[in-house]
């Protein structure tokens, strides 16, 4: 029986964290308009959730002002938000605690108000999307990007990851997964194109693998984390050969030492059409942890007994924790400690202030009103 527990130290190469217990990226829509800058109430909101080596992954960021999707999200592409971000990591750091940012371009998933929409191919994902007014409207059809173009997003990518540590960050996480740009031309769905980026596998993986390639020469491999969303349908992505696929991405980004590779477990497993992978639905992280030596942080739905078991049998090395990170700042103390959870209140998620976002009651108060 593993004595490895939530609570064991974990090194995630440049680092050694105090529990395995993590934070994940979670977009929240507060950032200050106009610039899209990281507020003091950010820093409080990071500045709580932090604990003496704890990993934080904060919220997908935009590496450039045609990446973004959403209204109110943050960026790290000008001075004012590096100095933003920086009042949030030194809350961290004050605490101990070990912060990541997430980069990502959006890609598709944009309305003409925040971005003209751009993907690897002129397709429209289903469903609707906010405006800049936080209006909801159709999703419409992208522009696909043109060969010559695809080389200076990679660059923004590594140009963000160079900001996020000028910024104070100890490194960055690329956004591959939730039918962003990258996961947008990993997947056959979505990816029609008949260039070196399209077509076979190991083409569609090639945007992917030449970001990450820019980034760790940015700011090194050890700095570096990937988070892919195997078989996820989000924005209607999805692939005809989604092992295959996979396979291919986690061995190419098996060529680096990258502090971790973050999975997202599907919620959902029908219609994946491969037998191998139904045999898996138990746990996608386990699928793939013979393709990865280095660590896994896991992500889907865990609570504190799901969580323990897939971290003492060694499938995955630390559990990142959603929507309870979001309700109980805390979070860490309170499965350290067995104790009652607060229940994390939905409309609150996305834009707005204080309310649902750094107002939840925090252990000392749970205590002294019981």
């Amino acid at each position: 029986m593993s004595t490895i527990s939530l609570f064991s130290p974990l090194s995630l190469r440049a680092f050694t964290l105090g529990h395995r217990i993590v934070m994940p990226p979670l977009t929240r829509m507060r950032a200050a308009a106009p610039g899209h800058v990281p507020t003091a109430l950010m820093a409080g909101y990071y500045g709580q959730r932090a604990t003496d080596g704890g990993l934080i992954i904060a919220e997908s960021t935009q590496i450039s002002a045609s990446a973004q999707g959403y209204p109110d999200t943050p960026g790290i592409h000008s001075q004012d938000q590096i100095d933003g971000w920086r009042a949030v990591t030194s809350a961290v750091h004050r605490r101990g605690g070990i912060i990541f940012l997430q980069l990502y371009h959006v890609g598709r998933v944009s309305h003409p108000s925040i971005n003209p929409p751009v993907a690897p191919s002129a397709i429209a994902a289903s469903g609707d999307h906010l405006t800049a007014t936080w209006s909801r409207v159709p999703l419409g059809t992208p522009r696909a990007l043109e060969t010559g173009e695809i080389a200076a997003i990679v660059a923004d990518f590594a140009t963000a990851a160079r900001n996020a540590r000028a910024a104070g960050f100890d490194g960055v996480e690329v956004h591959a997964a939730n039918g962003y740009l990258i996961e947008q031309f990993l997947t056959s769905r979505s990816n029609h194109r008949t260039d070196r980026y399209g077509g076979s596998v190991a083409n569609r993986v090639r945007f992917l693998a030449e970001i990450v390639a820019a980034v760790v020469a940015a700011i090194g491999a050890g700095r570096v984390g990937v988070r892919l969303s195997p078989f996820g349908t989000f924005k209607d992505v999805g692939d005809d050969a989604p092992l295959a696929l996979y396979r291919h991405a986690v061995g190419a980004l098996a060529e680096h030492e990258l502090a971790y590779l973050h999975l997202i477990e599907p919620r959902v497993q029908s219609a994946v059409g491969d037998a191998e992978v139904a045999d898996a639905t138990a746990s996608v992280t386990a699928l793939f942890r013979p393709l990865w030596t280095g660590p896994i942080v896991t992500a889907g739905g865990y609570d504190a007994e799901s969580a323990a078991r897939i971290v003492a049998d060694g499938t995955a090395d630390a559990v990142a924790f959603g929507r309870t990170f979001v309700a109980n700042p805390d979070l860490v103390e309170r499965l350290r400690l067995g104790l009652p959870l607060n229940r994390w209140d939905r409309p609150t998620f996305y834009g707005g202030g204080a309310a649902g976002y750094t107002d939840y009651p925090a252990l000392f108060a749970l205590a002294t009103s019981s």
